[in-house]
């Protein structure tokens, strides 16, 4: 299959460019404010309109920040090194979720905090829609012809710009729809049952996350600057196994615990 011929700006206004892969993030916040402000009126929470678009704000902020530090220093700092303007050229790519949900853990605990409200209430809220802005984003990489698969003879193989002669996996496809729809309609369902320990919606996006991006690394291929780590895997694999078995530890402590919320 020709990888299609879709072009990354979506619009040209004079020397601006409006990208595909920053127009996800703007749609992720906007369904994020809906959906978050649509869960707090049914968990009948104390949070206002405004509380609403401080709680995107802090969440875009540490997204924005940690995703693009986190790429940084755990992907390629050596080139940021040499080029230290390209820091802030996030409409180029290269940003880490890994990095991103550390963002958003600090600055929806400093929000939670603030507003004295359950920091994993927050949590378990917020995490039924994050699914939502990953398979937007993973549509964002693969609109960028980056992050592509391993080289393949699958049906479904790839030719992408830059990834050789070789058909690859459209390895950010099987992570949109992994880390989109299906998290989100599993925690969707989820969140839904009564009496469920609070932090558990929470904790399971943070298990599937691990699991299903340690499987799909095994068909994607791994960033050139650093390759293989520890002879098969990839540096993306050694950042989310340890969130699977947190994730999974930390259900299990949770469902020890009063179903009912503080």
């Amino acid at each position: 299959m020709q990888f299609p011929k879709i072009d990354p700006v979506f619009l040209h206004l004079g020397p601006l460019e409006f990208r595909w892969y920053g127009m996800m993030y703007v749609l992720s916040f906007i369904a994020a404010y809906f959906l978050i402000l649509a869960g707090s009126k049914r968990k009948n929470m104390p949070l206002t309109k405004d509380d609403l678009a401080d709680l995107i704000f802090y969440l875009a902020l540490g997204v924005i920040a940690g995703g693009r530090i986190g790429y940084i220093l755990f992907y390629n700092i050596s080139y940021y090194i040499d080029h230290p303007l390209k820091v802030f050229s996030v409409w180029e790519g290269g940003m880490s979720f890994h990095g991103g949900i550390l963002g958003t853990i600090i600055t929806g605990y400093y929000f939670a905090l603030k507003k004295k409200i359950a920091f994993f209430q927050l949590a378990d809220l917020c995490a039924t829609v994050a699914p939502i802005g990953l398979g937007l984003g993973r549509l964002g990489n693969f609109i960028n012809g980056e992050l592509y698969g391993r080289a393949t003879s699958v049906s479904w193989g790839m030719l992408f710009p830059g990834g050789g002669e070789m058909p690859r996996h459209p390895s950010q496809l099987y992570e949109a729809i992994l880390e989109g729809p299906v998290i989100f309609t599993i925690l969707w369902l989820l969140q839904k049952k009564k009496n469920l320990p609070v932090g558990v919606v929470f904790w399971t996006f943070i298990s599937l996350y691990g699991a299903f991006r340690f499987i799909v690394e095994f068909s994607r291929e791994p960033d050139a600057q650093i390759g293989y780590l520890l002879g098969i895997f990839s540096m993306g694999q050694l950042l989310s196994f340890p969130m699977l078995l947190l994730g999974a530890g930390m259900i299990c402590i949770c469902l020890k615990r009063d179903p009912s919320p503080p």
